[in-house]
């Protein structure tokens, strides 16, 4: 058995350990690095890239079909969906070096392909070596849940892990879940040319602001996605193979498919490190720590991205890594804050949110906030693009926003200029005294601002004696 002493032991090589090698080996600390499976984690090989490349593909389908307003005839899309997946493929391949065990070689890292689980508080093993390190950071991620449901066992089960190996295009594709990746798959594989359902037991994109969600629910039935919602899944029946099918049966009717995608949430991947031989408290959301995601229990480890509980996106995980950066190697106090974090769900129409919804904002403040609107459809921009569904909302207490809602085009991008602001507690007027290129999507942002001021300065009494007095003794 090899043994090694470092600085920094990291369980995991997805977006915040890799973060955190790179940042920590070349600041000059010894970093040893873990990774049983695949460099770059779930984001790279399951998540976020494939499913947006796969996402992109969809869009240029549908694109070709959509083009008579704009004064281009229409065609039917060829979809080639094994070619798609090819797509996927090669954005993988384009990306994989930036997260490849030569590059953090290259740095200074020690990676080791193997799964690590702890042997002691201050001891990991992983394969035929032992690492004592002076901090550890878990940073496993997670995986797909698949909830134990009757019949399961008889049918092919896809979820995010498997179903861009899928190259044969599903005739009708049920999807299980009606959250952030059951939408966008959904969307997805329908522009591709598959039959989808979508099978939620709650309410389908139930943690995003209902007003907002609502048009992008709506624009995905206009398009053809079956949505049924409040309909708890009972039992699965089927078969496997070639002629697979999959009957979803649930109190609202029996659903008959030929795929199944279950997306009904994550969990941790935390089961296998013999924590508790660590002495770390853990539960299945993750490891229990406090604001600086140190240890409650072991003052040696750390956890960042989804292994520390909380919002669990790839960014956030890179954001984790920052906090523990300034931490363990430059032994600053540091802490994570989580109402500046964005996020967004890509389907078209975009959806994203940062700080508080309304909902959320008026019941913190007790009604002392103010709403401010924008629509899509007053956007010269939007206008010209043929892409006016949409709507901006930011939350506003005491001339500061504390959450903006987006649904529309680009919303993803445009959330930033707003979690930026929430970040470093900018005012409103910050935002409306930002001059941006016309015309621009990014305009919705500003005139939203502008909306926030317009009675302040065009409908008050105090402001038009002002200038009446301004005018009048003004040489």
């Amino acid at each position: 058995m090899d043994r090694i002493k470092t600085d920094v032991c990291i369980i995991g090589a997805g977006s915040g350990g890799l973060s955190i090698a790179a940042g920590a080996s070349q600041m000059g600390a010894s970093v040893v690095l873990l990774e049983g499976h695949k460099m770059g984690g779930d984001c790279l090989n399951y998540g976020c890239v494939p499913s947006k490349a796969l996402i992109a593909a969809g869009k240029q389908a549908f694109a070709m079909s959509h083009t008579g307003e704009l004064g281009i005839k229409t065609v039917k899309a060829d979809v080639d969906f094994a070619a798609a997946k090819d797509h996927v493929r090669r954005v993988i391949k384009t990306i994989e070096p930036m997260d490849s065990q030569e590059r953090f070689e290259s740095f200074g890292v020690n990676v080791i392909r193997e799964f690590g689980k702890f042997i002691s508080p201050t001891e990991v093993q992983a394969g035929n070596t032992i690492i004592q390190a002076r901090r550890f950071i878990v940073a496993t991620g997670s995986g797909p849940f698949v909830p134990l449901i009757p019949g399961l066992e008889g049918v092919d089960v896809y979820t995010n892990e498997n179903i861009f190996d899928l190259r044969d295009r599903p005739k009708h594709l049920i999807v299980v879940g009606g959250g952030p990746i059951g939408m966008e798959m959904a969307q997805a594989h329908l522009r591709l040319g598959c039959k989808v359902t979508v099978i939620e037991g709650a309410k389908a994109m139930g943690k995003d602001d209902p007003e907002m969600a609502a048009i992008v629910l709506n624009k995905l039935r206009l398009e053809g996605v079956k949505i049924i919602e409040n309909a708890q899944v009972n039992k699965i029946s089927g078969c496997k193979g070639h002629d697979a099918k999959v009957v979803v049966h649930t109190p609202l009717g029996n659903f008959t498919g030929s795929h199944m995608l279950m997306a009904v949430g994550r969990k941790v991947n935390i089961e296998n490190l013999c924590l508790d031989k660590a002495n770390v408290k853990w539960s299945r959301g993750g490891v229990e720590v406090g604001s600086n995601l140190r240890s409650v229990s072991n003052r040696k480890v750390y956890a960042v991205g989804d292994a520390a509980g909380g919002l669990q996106f790839t960014h956030v995980a890179g954001y984790h890594a920052g906090v523990v950066i300034r931490s363990i190697l430059l032994g600053l106090p540091s802490k994570q804050r989580t109402d500046h974090i964005p996020w967004a769900t890509y389907t078209d129409p975009e959806l994203a949110q940062v700080g508080l919804t309304e909902a959320q904002a008026k019941e913190k403040f007790a009604g002392k906030v103010e709403v401010v609107r924008f629509p899509y459809n007053e956007n010269d921009r939007a206008i010209t693009e043929g892409k006016i569904t949409g709507l901006i909302k930011v939350m506003v207490f005491k001339g500061k926003p504390v959450g903006a809602s987006i649904v529309g085009a680009m919303a993803g991008e445009l959330i930033g200029m707003w979690a930026m602001a929430i970040a470093n507690k900018m005012k409103m007027s910050a935002i409306a005294a930002t001059v941006l290129p016309y015309p621009t999507v990014s305009e919705i942002n500003k005139r939203a601002a502008s909306v926030y001021f317009t009675p302040r300065l065009f409908e008050s009494p105090m402001v038009k004696r002002v200038v009446v007095f301004v005018q009048r003794w003004l040489p």
